[in-house]
């Protein structure tokens, strides 16, 4: 696989194959590797069966970065050919007032913190106004868990969004979210989803999750609700025929073995419900959290984990190489590391961009068309539910 660097972006040649030459098995390529503890998971691979938590741990502490792309691509390929999407997407934070404290998250804000901000309805509409002649597809919203806001205000929240963008589907609220709503307005979360739903929610972000472990949750957010009640609540919004995606933040005290075990709750879920659409790894940014004395995640781990997830996570349609946590360089090489979407535009990211992040806050149109020409891919525009809007390559 030959790889171009150049001042802004990475360019890989599309036309060199990242699998031996050397022969085939049953069909398929015959992929070679350096690490040669590899090849009984080449083998599963091969013939479809599942990978178990040893395999992900052998994954994750291998060396033979190459050697997983090739596996984690031949998969990616396999599902969706050339394809890279993306979406024409606004975000939208509500406030970062928050009674959680994790202390991982730099965004958060006590009532009277400086920097602290509570959008009212009449600001939600200025910023959907601000963007009104985008072709905006997909409106993201997601904010701390605020008490001087009753549960009134999030159904309008969504219906000022309808009402402003009827075309555009609404994707907010984590389940740490909607577990805060059930609590303040004392309907159950079913009750809740139904609500929402009514008033025009269309589908649920994955965030929240951080790492399903109950020692991280003690470590670095113990307000914050733990492994099951995550699952529950994904579970019950699935049961009420919202789909949602969900999200891994690694890079911090998570261990390997919790990252496996973490990947292959969500691999369990999908196999009761169906109904993730896609799984974002988030790389963490420490600056101005309690955490800052951690380093940055390495490329080396970023692309580590694209790949691994690809190949866990056998039940999920889509990965997504985020490049508002990795970069866009980076974001781009992830497509041959197993990701198949670059999420989208966003316009305006807070949350990560407040921990250090160095990334464009938002990119247009164009700049993803080049993001994922350039790499060699084919970018198509989607909406939030994966059906083809443009084909623009």
């Amino acid at each position: 696989m030959l790889l171009i660097y150049t001042y802004d972006h990475v360019v890989i040649n599309p036309n060199i194959s990242i699998f031996s030459d050397q022969g085939q098995m049953n069909g398929m390529p015959d992929i070679s590797f350096s690490d040669h503890n590899l090849l009984p998971i080449r083998d599963k691979i091969l013939h479809g069966q599942r990978l178990d938590y040893a395999d992900g741990c052998t994954l994750f502490h291998s060396t033979d970065l190459i050697g997983k792309a090739r596996l984690a691509d031949y998969i990616r390929r396999k599902r969706h050919g050339k394809t890279a999407y993306f979406v024409y997407n606004q975000h939208i934070n509500y406030t970062n007032i928050c009674k959680n404290h994790c202390l991982f998250c730099a965004f958060s804000r006590e009532k009277e913190e400086q920097g602290a901000f509570t959008l009212s309805i009449e600001d939600v509409k200025a910023q959907l106004d601000q963007r009104a002649r985008e072709p905006i597809r997909e409106i993201h919203m997601v904010g701390g868990l605020n008490a001087s806001l009753p549960f009134d205000y999030y159904i309008r929240l969504i219906e000022t969004v309808k009402e402003r963008r009827p075309d555009a589907a609404v994707k907010a609220f984590t389940a740490v979210e909607i577990d805060y709503f059930s609590e303040i307005s004392g309907l159950s979360v079913s009750e809740v989803i139904v609500q929402l739903k009514q008033a025009g929610l269309s589908m649920m972000p994955g965030g929240g999750a951080e790492v399903l472990n109950q020692r991280v949750r003690q470590q670095l957010f113990p307000r914050k609700i733990g492994k099951e009640r995550w699952l529950e609540i994904v579970k019950t919004v699935h049961e009420n025929g919202l789909t949602s995606n969900a999200t891994m933040l690694y890079g911090h005290i998570e261990t390997i073995g919790e990252r496996v075990d973490h990947l292959i709750s969500l691999r369990n879920l999908q196999d009761e419900t169906g109904g993730f659409s896609a799984f974002i790894p988030l790389a963490f940014h420490s600056e101005n959290t309690k955490l800052s004395h951690l380093p940055r995640t390495t490329a080396f781990d970023d692309l580590t984990t694209i790949a691994v997830a690809r190949l866990m996570l056998d039940n999920f349609d889509h990965i997504k190489g985020y490049w508002v946590m990795i970069g866009e360089p980076l974001a781009q090489l992830s497509l041959s590391f197993g990701a198949d979407d670059l999420d989208g535009t966003i316009i305006e990211e807070k949350i990560t961009h407040m921990a250090g992040a160095r990334t464009a806050k938002g990119l247009s149109r164009d700049q993803m068309v080049n993001l994922i020409q350039s790499a060699g891919f084919e970018p198509v525009e989607r909406d939030s539910f994966y059906h083809p809007i443009e084909n623009v390559s």
